[in-house]
């Protein structure tokens, strides 16, 4: 599986350098996310610019990365999400459950906004 991570204080940019997400790709894309989060990482921006298909596998993989960082009390975010694999996932009906966003930027925003919103509950109830 090809692709690249970029890793920052607050989260984790990782792109995806493949035109199909499958069974083929999907465990490798589940390990890396995994392990990304394993090692402290509880936000990760998903770049799915190369993705132009995925089936059930790529799916499953993706849902494993927001299931992490939402265990960890992170955010999971997919962006650039080409309009086949939109389709797939509104079918699928995990537009309601994943952070779709348009742009890698509107992604790192997301993340710092759901930063904020955790020390301010962190905040209060601490008083």
């Amino acid at each position: 599986m090809k692709y690249t991570v970029e890793k920052t204080e607050k989260y984790v940019l990782f792109q995806l350098h493949e035109e199909k997400l499958t069974s083929i790709t999907a465990p490798d894309l589940k390990t890396e996310l995994v392990t990304l989060n394993a090692e402290g990482f509880n936000n990760i921006i998903l770049n799915m610019t190369d993705v132009k298909y995925a089936d059930s596998s790529g799916l499953s993989s993706i849902l494993i990365g927001n299931r992490v960082c939402n265990n960890s009390g992170g955010l999971f975010v997919m962006c650039n999400v080409n309009d086949h694999v939109m389709k797939l996932l509104k079918i699928s009906q995990l537009d309601t459950i994943l952070t779709l966003l348009p742009t890698v930027e509107e992604g790192i925003d997301a993340v710092f906004l759901h930063e904020i919103q955790g020390d301010l509950e962190d905040e209060e109830s601490a008083e």
